[in-house]
């Protein structure tokens, strides 16, 4: 059994495999989930192997304590993939990016496969069928338009996400709602689009903290995968083991 510790900018998440299959997920805000790993050697002492990947720094205590119960990888630009990275600064990056190619490699073998993490940030990574990252883009996250206009305003408040019912916003909160999603929206349908000019045959995946919130208004076909990241760290750790 694995333990996967998915350290994000908003977030920790902590998820249990035996194998391919997710038994167990828990996700934390705050330093709160080291306490918690304690209570997961317990109840599972099968797990003897876990992987780290984390888009800030872990601290160095951090680390050390949970390397006293697991056999333990942290990924970083030197972790060998089962994918050939073309990415012209690949020890830029990022761990997490590096997981969800992993992640279409491992369950959409032979495809050309588009990802779609809507986190902190949208990430957009491409695979191709010949198993080759080539890179994608990063735009602002829902949450994170949100913050920016009331952060770069003197006036405008700070809403909560909120599905519009118009794009045309007729008071200010409607405006913004009506801006950041269909702003997103029509960003995620169109790059799909630009993608597809060029891979025809393109799978999609779109995963992450947001991804069942946008999902409704996409007019393109995807696989909603809302667990892919972490089902990408289990295959790094099952890559770097196994005989």
């Amino acid at each position: 059994m694995n333990l996967v510790i998915d350290i994000g900018n908003s977030s920790v998440k902590l998820a249990v495999f035996s194998e391919d299959k997710l038994i167990r997920k828990e996700t934390f805000h705050g330093a709160n989930y080291i306490d918690f790993i304690t209570t997961i050697k317990t109840e599972y002492p099968q797990i003897d192997k876990a992987i780290i990947a984390s888009v800030g720094q872990i601290s160095k205590k951090n680390f050390t304590k949970i390397s006293t119960f697991f056999d333990l990888l942290l990924v970083n630009s030197k972790t060998a993939l089962p994918f050939k990275n073309l990415y012209k600064s690949p020890t830029t990056l990022g761990v997490d990016r590096m997981a969800l190619a992993c992640a279409a490699v491992h369950q959409f073998p032979k495809k050309n496969v588009l990802v779609i993490d809507a986190g902190t940030c949208i990430t957009y990574d491409l695979i191709t069928s010949k198993n080759q990252y080539l890179g994608g883009a990063i735009s602002p996250g829902l949450q994170m338009r949100y913050k920016s206009l009331h952060a770069y305003t003197s006036k405008l408040p700070l809403l909560k996400p909120e599905a519009p019912k118009s794009s045309i916003g007729k008071s200010t909160n409607e405006s913004i709602h009506a801006g950041i999603f269909y702003g997103i929206s029509e960003e995620i349908d169109g790059l799909i689009s630009q993608y597809k000019d060029k891979y025809a045959d393109l799978t999609v995946i779109l995963t992450g903290g947001d991804a069942k919130f946008l999902s409704k208004q996409l007019k393109s076909s995807i696989f909603a995968l809302p667990n892919f990241l972490l089902e990408g760290l289990n295959y790094i750790l099952q890559f770097n083991t196994q005989p």
